[in-house]
């Protein structure tokens, strides 16, 4: 596994790369992250620069939808169908646990869905931060609540 690190608004992010594509964006505090032991940096690495360049470009309101070659085979199968179903949230919007359920048609497993959404490796890029309970309400995320709070606010001012 390749790495970078990038300095965005919402902090530190340490972005890697498979043999696949981008493989992980994780928060300075990501829960559910194994560590990088083993990895080694590359800045100059393709996949790493291109990710890097579209965050900038999201962060600047510029970008709505990333154009990566992706590597989620680290999650199960049912981890990567919620995953996938994720990919499908547009920009500004938001959509409950349940209706992620609904959508990868097990509307049993809405507390299996929250799990794998914090699972999720590939932060911001899988827009995990879009999920919010059936209420409303703004629940847990890997990368902290506040980030989630940041991304939704940023993605709801450019909206506007």
């Amino acid at each position: 596994m390749l790495y970078t690190e990038y300095l965005s608004p919402v902090g530190p992010l340490l972005l890697a790369a498979s043999e696949l594509g981008l493989a992980g964006v994780y928060f300075e505090e990501h829960k559910h992250f194994g560590g990088s032991g083993g990895w080694q940096r590359d800045d100059k690495h393709a996949v790493l620069q291109q990710t890097r360049r579209q965050l900038e470009q999201y962060f600047a309101g510029q970008r709505r939808e990333f154009d990566l070659p992706l590597d989620l085979s680290r999650g199960s199968a049912f981890q990567q169908a919620v995953w996938q179903a994720l990919r499908t949230l547009p920009f500004g919007s938001t959509a409950s646990y349940a209706s992620i359920a609904r959508q990868i048609n097990n509307p049993a497993a809405v507390r299996a869905v929250g799990a794998a959404n914090g699972r999720n490796p590939i932060s911001i890029i899988v827009p995990c931060h879009r999920v919010i309970a059936s209420s409303g309400a703004l629940t847990g995320y890997a990368g902290g609540l506040e980030n989630k709070k940041s991304l939704l606010a940023l993605e709801a001012n450019l909206i506007r």
